[in-house]
């Protein structure tokens, strides 16, 4: 299963059925779960976990250095779950030691060409990364998050689950659930209904979201007045119970 042209570290750990291409390069602190394929020209390095049944296509960087002038090679980590797709020249690096020492990706996400995973990330479940969608370090990304192509968000900022990013889309500031942005800087324009509705979400619990969130942005409301409406609402509602908690912890201030 592996190429007689690739290069396989002695030190890494690869399960039995794992495919490398030619011209791969997998290093040493790497390991590897079952069924996962390497195509040509892929480099993995680590120390990087990669769980089973994912697929790396051509040219992709995956558990390098971080790109943060402040690193000097301290062993921090890349951590991958299952079934994520990472299409060509994709970019992936560990973590820091300024922040978590690690970078987290979890299941079912398909990063399109040139998309970029920048140090101490967190990125979700079910997300998809349109071609050169980027992350600055320390982003993190809920489940099910879609980014456009082209997107890119301002390092410690936070994408709440089901948000949607519009392809060129600049963030500069917290997207909390269930919204959708673009423009650049990114401003909110609707709810991810349709988004919502493929996942099940009822009509009931869309009408809820699209309610709270013209009490967040349409009422003419200031935050703290906003958030004193929604707070009774999503202790009956629990579809708002994420979007009221998010706001809540929001740090780098919402979109707005």
């Amino acid at each position: 299963m592996i190429d007689a042209r690739a290069i396989v570290s002695s030190e890494a750990q690869l399960a039995a059925d794992v495919s490398v291409g030619p011209f791969s390069i997998v290093g040493p602190q790497v390991q590897i779960g079952p069924r996962t394929l390497i195509g040509p020209h892929v480099v993995i390095n680590g120390p990087t976990t990669i769980g089973a049944d994912n697929q790396f296509f051509q040219f992709a960087s995956i558990g390098d250095a971080p790109q943060d002038k402040k690193y000097r090679g301290e062993p921090t980590r890349l951590e991958i779950g299952d079934r994520n797709v990472f299409r060509e020249s994709c970019t992936v690096n560990r973590g820091t030691t300024h922040d978590r020492g690690v970078t987290r990706i979890g299941s079912d996400n398909l990063f399109m060409a040139y998309a970029h995973v920048a140090h101490d990330c967190v990125v979700g479940s079910n997300t998809v990364f349109a071609n050169c969608a980027a992350l600055g370090g320390h982003v993190e990304i809920g489940d099910w998050v879609i980014l456009g192509g082209m997107s890119a968000v301002h390092q410690f900022t936070k994408i709440g689950a089901h948000a949607f990013l519009g392809g060129g889309a600049i963030v500069t500031r917290d997207v909390p659930p269930y919204v959708m942005v673009a423009g650049n800087p990114a401003v909110p324009h609707a709810v991810n209904s349709e988004g919502l509705k493929r996942r099940g979400f009822s009509e009931e619990q869309i009408k809820n979201i699209r309610d709270a969130y013209r009490t967040l942005y349409r009422a003419d409301l200031k935050l703290a007045e906003a958030l004193a409406r929604l707070a009774p609402l999503a202790e009956t509602r629990p579809e708002l119970k994420a979007f009221v908690e998010f706001i809540h912890a929001s740090t780098r201030s919402l979109v707005r």
